[in-house]
């Protein structure tokens, strides 16, 4: 993993990247030498090779063909990498046909640009459903050998493909063994020959005492010195899955870990990029957002727009707008209810445009005017904010930033309908609310396209 502006990137994801970059360019340029296109035009070729080889990279992510962890069949797959390609011949075509050279030469040059980024899309779907080659594993060792490490074991397991799970190194106060025999280390020898032992490049931390010596300090700073990393679970956890985990989480580790920053900089930045993004995506959304009105009309009449008091900044009550996607009597009992998969409630319109994220358009307005940010956690309605803090520990902490129209668990968590959605939706809020950069902001953007192109997490 690399730390990028406070946001972690697995080395595996920026490898096949810069593959997906450098395979066409380098194609492209083995005609150019072949065909002896010359020297003169070998500058413009490059320049456009790789135009066309980033636009790739931008739809291959939109697509899904990154991620490290997933859950979609070879055949979904499949079908994501030649919706792909389709993307890519009128693109190449467009790219390469601007070339002020020959027919003949941009020819050529369109068919090996094609043929390579058939070759990567083949080899990308390959990679994501077989085994990760011994030289990308990451080998763990897990401290522990009790029911929080055999949680921690599943964990990472569903995860993250890339670990391999040396053995469980069985901690003193391990009264009850919960892991499989073969899985447990013998305690014959130190924790730090057993890690050189066993090639370790990880040391996780899974046992929730840690009192009265129950951790092997002089060991455990050994193998640090040796270059083996150690880490407890909340780090570990925000650095390979982009969560905070609220069981492996300690006020401690909140109070005296870095981020948190909420200096007036980065409220400055942030303020400035919320009013020229919002500006901008109200004008581009101006078309789409008058036919929503006119076919929520259409279908249902008036009124268009939904209003909502929802929490924000501090704790702060503002009033949320969207476009109606529900019955007008969707709560004629006055009582609040999660929305649903398929909710009785929603319309023709609505469905559609809760699909494909229309009807969040309109909080552009509240973005504008400083009640939320294009990106923060989702604000959520008072009754449910009551609901929550009382049941989850530190649900509170998400209030210490402004709400957003997308967000980090937006883009990583599936649509949120129950007391443990919120549970797993408040872990990557609070990776956000930790780690919040421009760099995020724009990160979370850029996925927030693929989610709505994908359909992910639609409600």
């Amino acid at each position: 993993m690399i730390k990028v502006f406070s946001h972690w990137i697995p080395w595996k994801t920026i490898v096949q990247i810069i593959l997906d970059i450098t395979f066409p360019v380098a194609c492209v340029l083995l005609v150019v030498f072949w065909a002896g296109l010359g020297q003169e035009n070998l500058e413009a070729v490059v320049i456009y090779a790789v135009i066309f080889a980033l636009v790739m990279v931008v739809f291959n992510s939109w697509l899904g063909l990154y991620q490290r962890a997933h859950s979609r069949t070879i055949a979904q797959t499949r079908a994501r990498a030649v919706l792909s390609l389709y993307l890519s011949v009128p693109l190449a075509y467009s790219v390469f046909s601007l070339l002020s050279i020959t027919d003949v030469d941009h020819k050529l040059l369109l068919l090996s640009g094609l043929a390579a980024l058939f070759g990567t899309l083949v080899h990308r779907v390959y990679t994501m459903h077989s085994r990760t080659g011994a030289m990308m594993v990451h080998r763990v060792l897990i401290f522990g050998a009790g029911a929080e490490a055999k949680s921690v074991g599943e964990v990472l397991k569903r995860s993250d493909p890339d670990i391999h799970i040396v053995g469980f190194y069985p901690s003193p106060t391990d009264s009850e063994i919960c892991i499989p025999g073969q899985l447990v280390l013998p305690r014959m020898q130190s924790l730090s020959d057993t890690a050189h032992a066993l090639n370790v490049d990880e040391i996780i931390i899974a046992v929730h005492e840690r009192r009265g010596g129950v951790l092997p300090l002089r060991e455990l700073l050994d193998c640090k010195l040796s270059g083996v990393n150690v880490l407890d679970l909340a780090s570990y956890f925000e650095r390979a899955l982009g969560q905070i985990r609220l069981d492996s989480l300690r006020v401690g580790w909140l109070i005296f870990g870095e981020g948190f920053r909420q200096g007036w900089a980065r409220t400055l930045v942030k303020r400035i990029f919320d009013i020229v993004s919002a500006t901008i995506l109200l004008l581009l959304a101006l078309p789409v957002m008058i036919i929503t009105a006119l076919l929520i009309v259409l279908e249902d009449g008036f009124p268009i727009f939904y209003r909502q008091e929802r929490v924000g900044l501090n704790g702060r009550l503002f009033s949320v707008v969207k476009f109606r996607s529900m019955r007008k009597d969707a709560e004629s009992d006055g009582k609040p209810r999660w929305a649903t998969a398929n909710d009785d409630r929603t319309t023709r319109v609505g469905r559609i445009i809760r699909k494909l994220r229309i009807d969040e358009l309109p909080q552009l307005y509240s973005v504008l005017t400083g009640d939320m940010s294009l990106v923060g956690p989702r604000p959520e309605r008072p009754y449910f904010v009551d609901q929550l803090t009382r049941d989850i520990p530190f649900y509170a902490v998400r209030h210490s930033v402004k709400p957003g129209v997308t967000g980090w668990a937006q883009v990583s968590y599936h649509y949120g309908a129950s007391v443990d959605d919120s549970i797993q939706k408040l872990q990557y809020d609070l990776y956000y609310v930790k780690n919040h950069t421009l760099f995020l902001d724009i990160v979370i953007l850029f996925e927030t396209v693929g989610v709505v192109l994908t359909g992910k997490g639609a409600q």
